[in-house]
């Protein structure tokens, strides 16, 4: 049981090194990592549980565990998906909990299935945290000089399904990266 925890545990630290690779097509030379992704991702989706009226505490818990297959498969930019079969993310957590204890495997493996089939609230937030955290990341890749973004933009604002987040992501748009200096 500990064996297994801590093998997962070593796995799930390869997301602090795994790359978000679509930026690499936008010219950024070093791009977030899915750890980094999801960190905010987690904090975002709980923002806007709270003002949603749902749990913040899981749809944080489902926004930490929403990229956790790209251990296993990295991160797969949309230019590929012309030219794979997209992963499913529930058999490769399948495959990553296999040796886990009951407990551990269920949590992981629910948390995983409710993100992918948003029939909660908690996991359309947790969604729209995704993709808020790409708008954002490519709002803060644009104020650095990274210019071709807005496919990433667009693809986010078109994505998101909360009034929560669509205000915020209509706020971010006005304000400058730099504005929460000083608020």
């Amino acid at each position: 049981m500990s064996e297994a925890l801590a093998s997962f545990g070593y796995e799930l630290g390869i997301l602090k090194r795994v790359r978000r690779s679509g930026w690499w097509h936008a010219g950024v030379r070093d791009p977030e990592s899915v750890g980094e992704h999801s960190l905010r991702a987690a904090q975002l989706a709980a923002l806007l549980a709270a003002e949603e009226g749902a749990s913040p505490e899981r749809a944080a818990f489902l926004a930490l565990w929403h990229d956790t297959q790209e251990t296993r498969t990295g991160d797969l930019p949309l230019t590929a998906g012309e030219y794979l079969r997209k992963p499913e993310p529930r058999q490769i957590t399948a495959d990553q909990t296999a040796a886990l204890p009951e407990r551990s495997r269920d949590l992981v493996r629910s948390a995983v299935d409710e993100y992918e089939t948003r029939e909660s609230p908690e996991a359309w937030c947790a969604k729209d945290a995704d993709k808020l955290e790409m708008l954002l990341q490519a709002l803060e890749y644009r104020d650095v000089g990274v210019r071709p973004v807005d496919e990433w933009i667009e693809s986010a604002r078109k994505g998101l399904k909360t009034e929560t987040a669509r205000k915020v992501a209509e706020a971010a748009m006005t304000l400058s990266p730099l504005a929460w200096r000083g608020r």
